[in-house]
C-alpha cells in the first residue's frame, strides 16, 4: 500500500529514491516462486542492497563504474575490517557517500514488510500452511511435555517425594538470536519470519 506522500515502507522509499521501479516486481516474483523456486527473504535483501549499491555508483557524476557490486557489498557487510575499509575507499573514489548508501540498505524483515504491505503479496497457500503445521507440531509437543511433567509432580507428591502436587507447569520454547540478543517465543518467531535483525549491528525494526 502506498500513502498519499509516497511509499509507506523503507524498501518502497529506497526504490523510489534510486529509480529502481522494476525491482519491486522482481522481488515479489522471486519471493512467491512465480518464476520457479522461491528465494528467501535474506537473499532478496542482499540482492536488493546490491542493486542499490550499483545504482548509487551509476548515479554518481563522472563515475567510471569501476566497482563490482556483489563483491563490494559482501566486503562492506561481512568482510574483515581491512576489506570493509578498502570497499569504502573504492566507493568514495567513485564519489559515493558511503554512509548515506549503507543507511539505505535494508533487512530481510524490511523486504517482507514491503512485499506484504506495499505490494499486497503473500506466499502460496502450501507455504503458509507449512509454517502453521510446524507451529502445530511444536504446540502439541509443548502440551505433551506439560502433561508428562504434571503427572510426574503428582506421582512424586503422592509418594511424599515432593512437598505438593499443585505446582503450575509452564512450558515455553524460546529462540534467542545470537546477533541482536532478541528473545522470543519460537512460535512468534516463525510467524514473524524471524527477529528482524541481520548479522550486522542493525535495528531489528528496519521497516
Amino acid at each position: 500500500m502506498t500513502g498519499e506522500d509516497g511509499p509507506n515502507t523503507k524498501v518502497g522509499r529506497v526504490i523510489e529514491t534510486y529509480d529502481l521501479d522494476e525491482l519491486g516486481a522482481r522481488l515479489e516474483a522471486a519471493w512467491t516462486g512465480e518464476t520457479g523456486e522461491r528465494t528467501s527473504l535474506r537473499d532478496l535483501a542482499d540482492e536488493f542492497n546490491e542493486a542499490v549499491l550499483a545504482a548509487a555508483v551509476r548515479e554518481t557524476a563522472g563515475s567510471s563504474l569501476d566497482v563490482e557490486a556483489s563483491s563490494t557489498y559482501e566486503a562492506l557487510r561481512n568482510g574483515t575490517g581491512s576489506e570493509a575499509t578498502r570497499a569504502r575507499r573504492r566507493l568514495e573514489r567513485e564519489g559515493v557517500d558511503v554512509d548515506e548508501l549503507t543507511a539505505d540498505f535494508v533487512t530481510h524483515q524490511a523486504v517482507h514488510t514491503y512485499l506484504t504491505e506495499d505490494r499486497g503479496a503473500s506466499l502460496p497457500t502450501d507455504e503458509t500452511d507449512r509454517a502453521e503445521r510446524k507451529i502445530e507440531t511444536i504446540e502439541k509437543l509443548q502440551g505433551r511435555l506439560s502433561a508428562v511433567t504434571e503427572s510426574a509432580i503428582s506421582s512424586l507428591a503422592s509418594a511424599d517425594e515432593l512437598d505438593r502436587d499443585d505446582y503450575d507447569v509452564l512450558v515455553d520454547v524460546r529462540g534467542v538470536c545470537p546477533h541482536c540478543g532478541a528473545d522470543a517465543s519460537v512460535v512468534d518467531l516463525i510467524r514473524r519470519g524471524g527477529c528482524g535483525c541481520t548479522s550486522e549491528d542493525e535495528s531489528p525494526s528496519d521497516d
